[in-house]
């Protein structure tokens, strides 16, 4: 099956969807391991893994690292689209590549192109409400001819500074356009309950640890109760990975050893990173080969 396909087939069967983030194949694995159903390869992430910020970030740089992480799942996986990276025919080339790319869904955002890294600060440079309809209207229209499964999800950043009404109209024309699924960002508990119950289509909660403006962090059940259809996890991973890999390195380098993990929590933990990489399978190959002791000389 489509990855495409599997992510509608997903998102009819269940109430409520959660997407974590894994910005590497392995973490990808690691999600999927864990039972989750969707994966989401975010900007920030993105950026932030290559040392610098989603605003700078190419096209061919976001979808090769959701393309590696797409690749090495079974479960579908969404991308952050950002403006589409670019005009209309350029957000055209954006969900092409993206389902070349075996992708099966994207967020394309209403926010100024080329972005500024400013917006990290919260300070969002919307476009028109016609420029965005008319460019998730051309993804969509590509959507329908590359792959009428792949799923198109509005998003729009003007919440946080004109207000809930601007941003429901916006994801309202979005949906006029074709958009299967919107994301807006509530500033508060308030505009988030209200949200789902204006939006014309399925909304996506974007959850996103560390934020500094105050944004609600609410649960995937609370989220399912208040009518979201998904919820994107767009940090977890990088903070985590990153936070725990800071303790265990201060303490080698003020000590010389690590005792954040037993000597048989390390064994288990590259155990199964190796079982996730697939060497068994590797090994396998191996002996029925190259290693295989009657093979005789080569």
């Amino acid at each position: 099956m489509k990855k495409t396909t599997a992510l509608r087939r997903l998102l009819k069967r269940k109430d409520f969807v959660y997407m974590p983030v894994a910005y590497d194949a392995l973490g990808g694995r690691l999600l999927q391991s864990l039972g989750f159903d969707c994966v989401y390869t975010g900007g920030f992430v993105t950026g932030a893994s290559r040392c610098t910020s989603e605003p700078l970030l190419t096209m061919d740089e976001q979808l090769r690292v959701a393309g590696d992480v797409a690749a090495a799942i079974d479960i579908p996986l969404v991308v952050d689209g950002g403006a589409g990276f670019g005009e209309p025919l350029h957000t055209m080339r954006t969900v092409h590549e993206c389902i070349r790319a075996g992708i099966a869904g994207a967020h394309i955002e209403d926010q100024l192109y080329p972005k500024r890294a400013h917006y990290h600060k919260y300070v969002a440079h919307a476009v028109p409400r016609k420029e965005f309809a008319a460019k998730i209207a051309f993804a969509c229209r590509q959507r329908d001819r590359s792959d009428a499964d792949f799923v198109v999800i509005a998003r729009t950043d003007t919440c946080r500074f004109e207000g809930l009404k601007e941003a429901v109209a916006r994801i309202n024309l979005a949906a006029d356009a074709g958009a299967d699924m919107g994301l807006i960002f509530p500033r508060d508990a308030d505009e988030m309950k209200k949200a789902p119950k204006q939006a014309r289509i399925p909304l996506v909660y974007v959850i996103s640890r560390g934020n500094r403006d105050g944004r609600p962090l609410p649960t995937a059940a609370e989220l399912a109760d208040m009518g979201y259809k998904a919820a994107i996890d767009a940090l977890t991973y990088l903070l985590a990975s990153f936070h725990f890999a800071k303790l265990a390195y201060r303490e080698i380098k003020r000590t010389g050893g690590y005792t954040g993990l037993t000597s048989d929590e390390c064994v288990a933990a590259r155990q199964e990173i190796e079982t996730l990489v697939g060497l068994d399978e590797f090994y396998e190959i191996e002996e029925q080969t190259v290693e295989k002791k009657k093979w005789g000389k080569r």
